[in-house]
């Protein structure tokens, strides 16, 4: 698999498993995630992928700080419905990521490890989402996050190749170029902007 080579510049998200540990799944727990990863989970590379990975990895190191998060121990909230523009979207990451589902995840064993109703929509909170940290199956603390893709732009001629793209009226080239200037984009935004508190915005809880 050929991937632009800025994949393997973005930072790791490295988290501890128990059911991992447990089952033997990973020497002592330890998962870690790689921006191609969730490309792979997606699909494909965007700025709603990549905001979903990144946002997540700066959201749970807030939460935990030199500690390793701990996946499936962590609740997560959306304030828009699943079905709302790109939620499910980035839904599907953040349940990779974090181990939290709705009703479809791991059920558990003997009452541990359970993976379900970690995951929720149309809360009212301020921000996109809310990412809990629990123990015991009470929230400790927890960071409000949203992320605004939007402050970084395009190369202006990206949205004219793409449509002439969708239009099936691009040359080869223009294809190759609108697929280079999109990456150009996801990259800008991941490691230009990773820690600008404008694009990725984090709330500690009171």
């Amino acid at each position: 698999m050929h991937t632009p080579d800025f994949f393997t510049a973005v930072p790791t998200l490295k988290l501890h498993d128990p059911l991992a540990n447990f089952l033997g799944t990973s020497q002592d727990g330890i998962i870690e995630y790689t921006y191609l990863d969730v490309v792979k989970l997606a699909g494909h590379s965007c700025p709603t992928v990549a905001c979903a990975y990144w946002l997540t990895r700066q959201a749970l190191h807030a939460l935990y700080g030199a500690e390793l998060p701990e996946r499936g121990a962590i609740r997560v909230e959306f304030r828009e419905d699943l079905l709302e523009g790109v939620t499910g979207v980035i839904a599907n990451v953040v349940s990779m990521l974090t181990g939290a589902t709705v009703d479809s995840g791991f059920k558990g064993l003997a009452g541990r490890f359970d993976r379900r109703q970690l995951l929720s929509f149309n809360a009212e909170i301020p921000l996109e989402i809310r990412y809990t940290r629990l123990h015991d199956g009470k929230p400790l603390n927890h960071v409000d996050a949203a992320a605004n893709p939007r402050l970084v732009a395009a190369d202006p001629a990206t949205f004219q190749l793409m449509q002439r793209g969708l239009q099936d009226r691009a040359s080869p080239e223009e294809k190759q170029q609108f697929a280079q200037l999109w990456q150009q984009r996801v990259r800008c935004i991941l490691l230009e902007h990773g820690d600008d508190p404008a694009v990725f915005q984090l709330q500690p809880g009171r």
